[in-house]
C-alpha cells in the first residue's frame, strides 16, 4: 500500500470520484456535488484556511484506490484544534489504520493534541459524525458511510464525544392538536411576532438570522461567531431549494429571538445527479424541482436565544411552519428535523412529543495522542 499526498489535478479529482466507485453498488448512497468538495479544499472561498490548513492523501493499492482521507486544524479561541473527514475505506483495518495513522503524524507535526472525526473544515451542519443507524434517505451535506467504518475507528482507538440524532415526522401523523392549544398562548401574546422568510428580504433576515445564532450558540466552547457576509452567502446559496414558507422567524418585543431553517430534502433530487453539475444535470436539477417527485423537507438549523427558551417560542415556529406548509404546499408530506446532540435533551423530549421517530444516528468520535 503507498499513501500519496493530493497535489495534482490528476489527484485532486481521484479523491472526489472514488467515493462514486466504492459506493458503486450501494443504492442508498447519493454523491456529494463535486463542487461541494472542491470548495472545502480551496484556500479562497473557505476562510478556515485563513486560521488553519489542510491536508488531503490517497491510498493506493496495485495503482488502484482504496481509501482516502484528509486532515486539518484551525486555531478558534487561542487554542489548536485538529480532526480529520473525508475519510473513505475498502472493508479493511490495516488499510483504515495507514490513513489514520498518516493524518494523526501530520497533526501531530502541526502541533495539535488529538483528532476529533469524522468531522469538517467548516461548520458543523456539513459534514459532520460517523454514521451508526439508519443507512438510508441520506441528507445533503450530511455524511453517510458503510456500517463497518464504526469498527474502523473503535478498533484504531476513536471514543465517543458526543452523539448526533436525526429525526423524521410525517405531516399526517404529527401530533399538532396538543401543541396548536399551547402555542395559541404564545400567538395572542402581543410582545411575539412570527414571520417567514421573504427573499424580497435576505438581507434583514440575514442580520436577524447572526444576532440570534451569535447569541444562542455563545455558550459553546467551540463558538464561531457567524458574519453578515457568510449568512448572506449561504442564504443565495440555498436560493435554489428554499421554501419561504417553511423558514420561520420569530421577534420578542422586536428583537429577533429564534429561527427555524428548513429546505427541499434536495437529495432526491441529487439523486439523479452524480455528483455533476454540467449543463444536462442543471436541466435535470431544475425538471425534478418542479416536476419529480419530491416529498421531503429537512430542517438544517433550529435556535432560541437563551433569555426566551421554554416560552413556548420552539413550539410555536414548528406548528406556524407545519400549519403553512399543509396549505400551501400539500406534496410536502415528510420533514426531517435537524439534528440534536446529546447534550440538549430538552430539545429531543420536544420532538418525541411531537410524534418524530429517530431515523438516523452520527458520532463524532475523537483520538488522543500518545507521547512516544
Amino acid at each position: 500500500m503507498q499513501v500519496i499526498e493530493v497535489i495534482s489535478f490528476k489527484d485532486q479529482e481521484e479523491f472526489i470520484h472514488f467515493p462514486k466507485k466504492l459506493y458503486s453498488s450501494d443504492s442508498n448512497y447519493v454523491s456529494p456535488l463535486d463542487t461541494d468538495i472542491r470548495d472545502v479544499f480551496d484556500p479562497k472561498i473557505n476562510k478556515n484556511f485563513l486560521i488553519g490548513n489542510a491536508c488531503r492523501w490517497l491510498l493506493v493499492r496495485d495503482g488502484s484506490t482504496i481509501g482516502r482521507i484528509a486532515a486539518f486544524y484551525k486555531m478558534e479561541d487561542n487554542s489548536l484544534n485538529g480532526g480529520i473527514g473525508f475519510f473513505e475505506c475498502i472493508n479493511n483495518f490495516e488499510a483504515a489504520k495507514e490513513l489514520f495513522d498518516t493524518a494523526q503524524n501530520w497533526l501531530k507535526k502541526n502541533a495539535c493534541k488529538e483528532m476529533k472525526g469524522p468531522i469538517n473544515f467548516g461548520e458543523k451542519d456539513k459534514y459532520w459524525g460517523l454514521l451508526v443507524n439508519g443507512f438510508k434517505n441520506p441528507s445533503y451535506q450530511e455524511n453517510y458511510n458503510f456500517p463497518y467504518y464504526q469498527n474502523l475507528f473503535e478498533q484504531y482507538g476513536f471514543e465517543k464525544v458526543f452523539e448526533q440524532t436525526t429525526s423524521e415526522i410525517g405531516l399526517s401523523d404529527f401530533k399538532s392538536e396538543r401543541f396548536i392549544k399551547l402555542s395559541e398562548r404564545v400567538f395572542r401574546n402581543p410582545a411575539y411576532r412570527f414571520e417567514h422568510f421573504k427573499l424580497n428580504r435576505l438581507n434583514e433576515f440575514a442580520s436577524d438570522f447572526i444576532h440570534i445564532y451569535n447569541k444562542a450558540w455563545a455558550h459553546r466552547p467551540d463558538f464561531t461567531p457567524i458574519t453578515q457576509d457568510k449568512i448572506e452567502s449561504t442564504l443565495v446559496s440555498l436560493k435554489p431549494i428554499m421554501i419561504e414558507e417553511a423558514i420561520w422567524f420569530v421577534y420578542a418585543n422586536n428583537e429577533p429571538a429564534g429561527f427555524y431553517v428548513n429546505v427541499l430534502d434536495v437529495n432526491q433530487i441529487f439523486k439523479h445527479l452524480n455528483g455533476t453539475m454540467n449543463l444536462w444535470n442543471k436541466l435535470k436539477f431544475l425538471y425534478h424541482r418542479h416536476f419529480g417527485k419530491i416529498n421531503r423537507v429537512r430542517g438544517i438549523v433550529f435556535g432560541v436565544i437563551p433569555q426566551y427558551q421554554n416560552l413556548g417560542l420552539e413550539t410555536g415556529m414548528i406548528i406556524k411552519f407545519y400549519q403553512t406548509i399543509r396549505q400551501t404546499h400539500p406534496q410536502y408530506t415528510c420533514a426531517e428535523l435537524s439534528w440534536i446532540g446529546d447534550f440538549n435533551p430538552k430539545m429531543h423530549s420536544l420532538f418525541e412529543a411531537l410524534g418524530a421517530k429517530t431515523t438516523k444516528i452520527h458520532y463524532t468520535y475523537s483520538y488522543t495522542f500518545t507521547e512516544k
